[in-house]
């Protein structure tokens, strides 16, 4: 019995340096408060299924998406790079189709969404005029897929490596 009041308080002190310890990892994930319902990091369960918004031929796999105790849900993607000075366009326009995939899928729109650098992070409000330029790019990107020539818009060698159509352009830098 006397082993067990000496157990308890240092057993008890365990669970607590614990708590405290996952609470400052999430806070330097750059992950809100709230449960993790779909990860494409492999960082907690592999989720495999994208989500899709056929109305708008819209499909991806945000890194994080985090329910809230308020049940919104808050997409995350995370960057590896140094954060510039304010996000890139192309980083914003991402993060909004991830906030249009949760309102088609979840039926739930998000107020905002996360952009996660290595260094910070920036909350991008998911605002009518962010979702209506996504739209407009959307639309613009599917016209182009079935235009009769398209020209790349760039000399940069780095880009066209990491291009997911390189092999079948006939505009690649090689």
């Amino acid at each position: 019995m006397n082993n067990l009041f000496f157990i308890l308080p240092i057993l008890l002190l365990i669970a607590v340096a614990l708590w405290r310890l996952a609470g400052n990892w999430q806070q330097q994930t750059g992950l809100p408060d709230g449960e993790v319902i779909y990860t494409d990091s492999g960082a907690w369960f592999s989720n495999d299924q994208p989500l899709y918004a056929s109305q708008y031929r819209l499909v991806g796999k945000p890194d994080y998406l985090v329910e809230q105790a308020d049940g919104m849900i808050i997409p995350v993607e995370l960057k590896s790079g140094h954060a510039p000075a304010k996000p890139w366009e192309g980083h914003v326009l991402q993060l909004a189709a991830y906030c249009l995939l949760v309102q088609e899928n979840f039926g739930i729109r998000p107020d905002y969404g996360i952009i996660q650098y290595q260094d910070r992070a920036f909350a991008i409000e998911f605002t009518p005029e962010l979702e209506e330029d996504l739209l407009d790019i959307l639309a613009e990107m599917h016209e182009d897929m079935f235009a009769g020539e398209i020209h790349r818009d760039h000399d940069q060698w780095r880009l066209c490596a990491s291009c997911g159509v390189r092999h079948v352009c006939t505009q690649r830098l090689d």
